[in-house]
């Protein structure tokens, strides 16, 4: 799994590649720690090189969303694939996250 994240006009942007499963899980979640302390700055997850999400990568983005909210900040999920965003209907995080394609 690798994670990349930029700061650009006033945005984080996060760019997970690879296969958040339970074994990357505990790394991402250290490497995406900026995310949960934003302040002021919304959150663009891009998604088009994540080919894989387990209950553990949900808990972290759910995570980080409810930072972002607590802070009057937004999360977007980008360029989320079919089977990625499937997973997020079976468990209905599709109506607490924001997609853009």
């Amino acid at each position: 799994m690798k994670t990349d994240i930029q700061k650009i006009n006033g945005k984080i942007i996060a760019t997970l590649v690879g296969e958040l499963d339970t074994a990357a899980a505990s790394q991402v979640e250290k490497e995406l720690q900026p995310l949960f302390e934003a302040k002021g700055e919304n959150i663009v997850i891009e998604c088009e090189g994540l080919e894989y999400i387990s209950s553990s990568g949900l808990r972290i983005l759910l995570g980080i969303l409810k930072n972002a909210i607590a802070n009057g900040d937004s999360v977007v999920m980008s360029h989320v694939n079919d089977d990625i965003k499937n997973v997020f209907r079976l468990t209905g995080f599709i109506n607490l996250f924001k997609f853009e394609d």
